[in-house]
C-alpha cells in the first residue's frame, strides 16, 4: 500500500482528495494515515457483509441464486464515490500504483475536453514500483537498441493495424444505428474498442485506471452492482459506455496492476476459487444485456462474449466435468440465453465456434461433448506437431500412471538432468555398493555420461522418462519434479534439496523475479508431493519449513553430497581429480562459484551472466601461484569466455559433481551462492565477491542472514579488493578464525561422512 500512496503523492498535483476506504480492515492504520497526511485522506468504513438472495426468470422457469456478499470491491467504489468531493474520480486499488504524472494528463485533458472520462494505458507486473520502475528503464534502453533494427516495428505496426480496424467497425455501427447523433460521441468508438472489445471476456472489463466526471456518475446514476463480486465492473462499464458523450485517451497515462505472485496466502480476486463463479458470470451478463437494446452496438460485443465463453471455457469444462450440473441445469441456462443472441450474429460464426453453438441450441449435450473433443484434439496434435514432449505428457496422464507401480525401481535426477550429481548421486552409490542387486534404477541424463553400476538411462521429457516417472516406487530429486507430475498410492518421493539457503526462498520472498512469475503456486503445488525433505542443519530446517509451507517429515541428517568431503580417501581422490582437470603441480586452485541474478534470463531455467571477475588481472598478480576454476550456476546459459587466460583459468562449469571440484580448491570465491556453506566443511579460505550487493539484497531476493556480519570471509566489491585479498589470505584466515569456527558449528557440525547411509535407512527401509 505503501506504493500505492507513494505513487499518488509523486503525480505533482495538489488540490485533491484521496478517498481510503476500509473493507474490515484490521491492522492499524495511524502511522501510515501520519506518514501520508498530506494527500489529504478521508477514510471510509464498510458495514459488515450480508447474504443477498436474488432471482432472474428465463422462459417462464425462475431460479433463485444466493451468494455472500464479500462487501469487497463493489461496495467499497460505491462508498468511495459516495464520500468524494471533487470534479473527477479515479479508480486505484491500494496493492496497484500509477507512474508519475498520470493524473496530471488525464485532469489537463479532461479540463480542456469537459470530457465524461479520460484514461491511459494498463500496464501489469508481479513487482512492487521500484523493482518495476528499474525493469521499465532497462525494457526502454533495450527498445532504443531494436530502433536501429529497420525490421524491429513490423509487430507492433501490425497490432496497431489491427485495433484500428476493429475501431473502424465500431465507428461504422455507430454511424448505421445512430445517424442522428453520432457526431456528438467523441472518443466513443475507441473507448468501446480499449475498454470494452479488447478485453477479454467478462473478468478482464475494469474500471482501473479510469477517470470520470463525478458529475456524469451521479446525472446517470451509475454505480457498481453489489450483488457481485468477481463481475460488478462489467454493468458498471457497460452503463458507463453506452451513456457517455466524450471520451479521451491519454497514451502517456500509465496505470500499474500489480499481480500477486502468492495465491496461497495473498490471493486476488481472479485467482479465488468459487463454485458461484459461473453463477455470477451469468447474472453479470444478464444484467449487463438489460442496460441495452437490440440495435447498440455495445450489446453485439456482449453476446459476442458469451458465445465465446461457451465454445472456449464453458464446452471444455462440460467435457471434463463429473458434476451433472454442466450437462443439466446449466447446459439449458446457456442454450437459452444463446437464443437470445441476434441470429445474425449466430450466422456470422466460422468453423468450430458456429458448429458448438449450433449443436448447444439444438440442445445436444453430446453433439456439444463431441465437437470441443475434436477441437481439443487437433490443438493436442497441433501442440505434438510442434513439440513432441506433448506426446509423452499425455501417454503419462492417459496410459501410464494406471500401470502397476515397479516395487525396487527407483529414478534418481539431479539439476533436471543435466548431471549426474550431487545428494541423488551418492544415495544412488551407497545403495548400490551396499545393497547390490536390491534395487532398480533409472538415472535420468541428457547427456551422454558413464554412470556406475549400469543403470537405465532416459532422457528428461522422454517417453521413456514419462513411463518410469509413472511406475517407479521411488522417486529421488534435487530439484522440483515437473509440474505435471501426479502423486500415486504408494510411491515415495524423496527432495534432497541442494544447499543451504543464503538467498531467500519461495514464500520468504516478496518479489518473484525470475523467469516464471507464478513460481509460488507452481512450487506449493509441487511439494505437496514430496514424502521427505532433506536438510544439513537446524537452520535450514527452519527455512525451509516457512519457505515450502512443508509439514511432513524433514531428515536433518546433512547432506550426503557432502559425505565425500569428510571421506577417510579423500586426499587419493583430490590427487585424481587434479590430474583429470590438468591442474599443473604446485599451483594453489581457487574455485570461483558465482550464482544467477534472478532478473536477468533468456527464459524459464535459462538465466544470462557476465562475468564481472577480471581474469587477465588476476593472472597478472597472481599467475604464477594460482589457477582459477570457474563453476557458473546449474541455471545460466551463457558460455564463459577464457580467452587469452586458458592456462590459468579453467571452465569447469560442465563438470558434473561440484563436491568433487571443493576437494581440489584451496579456496573459494563466491557471492551469494550456497556454496560455502558446503565448502566450510573443509575449513578452508572463503571471500565473497559482492559486487552488486546493495541491488541482490535490496531488490533481488533478499538474505536469511545478515551478510555483512554472518559469513565466514570479507565482502569485496572490486577486483583489485578481490587480488588484494588473495595475497593477504593468511591473515584473512586467521582475522576470520573466530567466525568461521562459529559458522562451522552452526551449519557444518552435522555433518559427518554418513548422510546417505542415514536417508537409506530411513527413506528406503533398509536395516
Amino acid at each position: 500500500m505503501e506504493d500505492c500512496l507513494e505513487s499518488i503523492r509523486d503525480q505533482g498535483i495538489v488540490d485533491y482528495e484521496t478517498v481510503l476506504v476500509l473493507d474490515h480492515v484490521e491492522e492499524d492504520l495511524t502511522q501510515l494515515l501520519s506518514d501520508y497526511q498530506d494527500l489529504n485522506i478521508t477514510t471510509v468504513e464498510l458495514k459488515k457483509p450480508q447474504r443477498f438472495s436474488y432471482s432472474y426468470t428465463m422462459e417462464n422457469k425462475e431460479e433463485n441464486i444466493k451468494l455472500k456478499s464479500y462487501s469487497g470491491v463493489a461496495a467499497a467504489r460505491n462508498a468511495g464515490i459516495d464520500a468524494a468531493q471533487g470534479d473527477y474520480v479515479y479508480f486505484l486499488d491500494s496493492d496497484d500504483y500509477i507512474l508519475n504524472g498520470t493524473l496530471t494528463m488525464l485532469l489537463k485533458e479532461a479540463d480542456e475536453e469537459k470530457a465524461d472520462l479520460v484514461y491511459g494505458k494498463k500496464a501489469s507486473t508481479w513487482f512492487r514500483k521500484k523493482v518495476f520502475l528499474n525493469e521499465l528503464e532497462e525494457k526502454r534502453l533495450e527498445e532504443l537498441k531494436e530502433e536501429q533494427d529497420p525490421n524491429g516495428d513490423i509487430e507492433n505496426e501490425t497490432k496497431i493495424t489491427k485495433a484500428q480496424i476493429e475501431i473502424q467497425k465500431i465507428k461504422e455501427n455507430f454511424e448505421e444505428n445512430f445517424k442522428d447523433h453520432y457526431q456528438s460521441t467523441t472518443g466513443k468508438p475507441e473507448a468501446y474498442y480499449h475498454l470494452f472489445v479488447s478485453r477479454k471476456g467478462l473478468a478482464n472489463i475494469s474500471v482501473l485506471g479510469l477517470m470520470f466526471r463525478r458529475q456524469f456518475l451521479n446525472d446517470q446514476n451509475i454505480r457498481f452492482d453489489e450483488d457481485f463480486c468477481f463481475y460488478s465492473d462489467t454493468t458498471f462499464m457497460v452503463q458507463a459506455l453506452k451513456r457517455l458523450t466524450s471520451a479521451f485517451f491519454v497514451e502517456e497515462a500509465v496505470y500499474v496492476k500489480r499481480r500477486h505472485n502468492d495465491p496461497i496466502h495473498f490471493p486476488a480476486i481472479s485467482q479465488s476459487k468459487t463454485d458461484n463463479r459461473f453463477d455470477e458470470h451469468i447474472l453479470a451478463y444478464q444484467k449487463a444485456r438489460k442496460y441495452t437494446n437490440s440495435n447498440d452496438v455495445i450489446r453485439q460485443y456482449l453476446e459476442m462474449k458469451l458465445i465465446t465463453y461457451f465454445a472456449y471455457t464453458y464446452a471444455p469444462r462440460l467435457r471434463r466435468s463429473e458434476n451433472g450440473i454442466w450437462k443439466t441445469k446449466r447446459f439449458q441456462l446457456m442454450r437459452d440465453l444463446v437464443k437470445e443472441v441476434d441470429p445474425e450474429r449466430i450466422k456470422s460464426l466460422k468453423k468450430y465456434k458456429k458448429a458448438v453453438i449450433k449443436a448447444l441450441m439444438q440442445g445436444s449435450v453430446k453433439r456439444v461433448t463431441l465437437l470441443v473433443t475434436l477441437y481439443l484434439a487437433r490443438k493436442k496434435i497441433k501442440k505434438i506437431k510442434k513439440n513432441k514432449r506433448v506426446f509423452a505428457y499425455h501417454l503419462y496422464h492417459k496410459y501410464f500412471i494406471k500401470l502397476p507401480i515397479k516395487e525396487n525401481y527407483v529414478m534418481c535426477e539431479s539439476f533436471f538432468g543435466k548431471s549426474y550429481s550431487d545428494s541423488p548421486k551418492y544415495i544412488y552409490e551407497y545403495l548400490n555398493k551396499n545393497h547390490p542387486g536390491r534395487f532398480k534404477f533409472v538415472w535420468v541424463i541428457n547427456k551422454k555420461t558413464d554412470i556406475p553400476y549400469h543403470p537405465i538411462k532416459v532422457r528428461r521429457f522422454s517417453i521413456r522418462y514419462c513411463y518410469y516417472l509413472a511406475v517407479c516406487k521411488y522417486n529421488v530429486f534435487n530439484v522440483r519434479q515437473p509440474e505435471w507430475v501426479r502423486k500415486r498410492e504408494g510411491n515415495v518421493f524423496l527432495e534432497t534439496w541442494h544447499g543451504t539457503p543464503l538467498k531467500k526462498l519461495v514464500f520468504d520472498q516478496e518479489e518473484v523475479m525470475g523467469a516464471s512469475p507464478l513460481y509460488k503456486a507452481q512450487f506449493y503445488k509441487q511439494s505437496r508431493i514430496w514424502d521427505y525433505l532433506i536438510s544439513a542443519n537446524r537452520f535450514s530446517t527452519e527455512a525451509f519449513k516457512s519457505a515450502f509451507l512443508f509439514d511432513k517429515e524433514i531428515l536433518e541428517y546433512g547432506y550426503p553430497r557432502n559425505d565425500i568431503l569428510h571421506s577417510e580417501h579423500k586426499e587419493e581422490i583430490a590427487a585424481k581429480i587434479r590430474k583429470k582437470l590438468n591442474i599443473p603441480e604446485g599451483k594453489k586452485t581457487i574455485l570461483y562459484a558465482p550464482t544467477w541474478r534472478d532478473d536477468e534470463y533468456y527464459g524459464r531455467g535459462a538465466y544470462k551472466f557476465a562475468l564481472k571477475l577480471d581474469l587477465r588481472l588476476l593472472k597478472k598478480e597472481i599467475g604464477e601461484d594460482y589457477v582459477v576454476l570457474l563453476r557458473t550456476h546449474y541455471f545460466i546459459a551463457d558460455s564463459l569466455d577464457v580467452t587469452g587466460v586458458e592456462d590459468f583459468a579453467i571452465n569447469v562449469s560442465k563438470y558434473d559433481d561440484i563436491s568433487e571440484l571443493y576437494l581440489v580448491s584451496d579456496m573459494l570465491i563466491t557471492d551469494y551462492s550456497s556454496v560455502f556453506f558446503d565448502f566450510a566443511n573443509l575449513k578452508r579460505p572463503i571471500l565473497f565477491y559482492t559486487y552488486d550487493l546493495d541491488k541482490y539484497r535490496d531488490m533481488i531476493r533478499g538474505f536469511y542472514l545478515d551478510i555483512e556480519s554472518d559469513v565466514p570471509g570479507p565482502l569485496l566489491y572490486t577486483n583489485e579488493e578481490v587480488v588484494d585479498a588473495i595475497k593477504n589470505i593468511d591473515e584473512i584466515s586467521a582475522e576470520y578464525k573466530e567466525k568461521y569456527d562459529e559458522f562451522y558449528e552452526r551449519f557444518c557440525s552435522l555433518e559427518d561422512g554418513h548422510a546417505a547411509e542415514k536417508v537409506a535407512k530411513k527413506v528406503f527401509n533398509i536395516e
